[in-house]
């Protein structure tokens, strides 16, 4: 087995051109960092699954062992809606923007939003 250099295959680029979702450039690197931090939380929460799943079921508690390890069919499908929930969490923001674009109504300050709740 070949030993891989970790430090290029992070620093490769993809061909073809970048996809750009918003006009300014700063915002697009946020948006990046936060994505590849939300990543890996990801890929934490799925590894502390595993391991919560291997102690229930009283297996040894390797590094192989949680390598090894395939979920499920039950597993599979919880960790799936976890994932759509995390994102959605994480994008809620930018949904709620592109939402209050198509609709005029749900474009509304936070001081009046307060002012609707305070008086209704």
């Amino acid at each position: 087995m070949s030993k891989i250099d970790v430090n290029a295959l992070a620093n490769s680029k993809a061909k073809g051109e970048r996809p750009y979702f918003f006009d300014d450039p700063a915002v697009e690197r946020v948006l990046s960092i936060t994505m590849a931090v939300a990543s890996e939380v990801a890929v934490l929460r799925e590894r502390m699954d595993t391991i919560e799943r291997l102690m229930e079921a009283g297996q040894p508690m390797t590094k192989a062992s949680i390598d090894a390890f395939k979920p499920d069919d039950d597993a599979a499908r919880q960790r799936q809606e976890w994932h759509a929930a995390y994102v959605a969490r994480i994008l809620r923001i930018v949904r709620q923007e592109l939402q209050a674009l198509e609709d005029e109504s749900l474009n509304v300050s936070s001081k009046d939003l307060a002012d609707r709740n305070l008086a209704g």
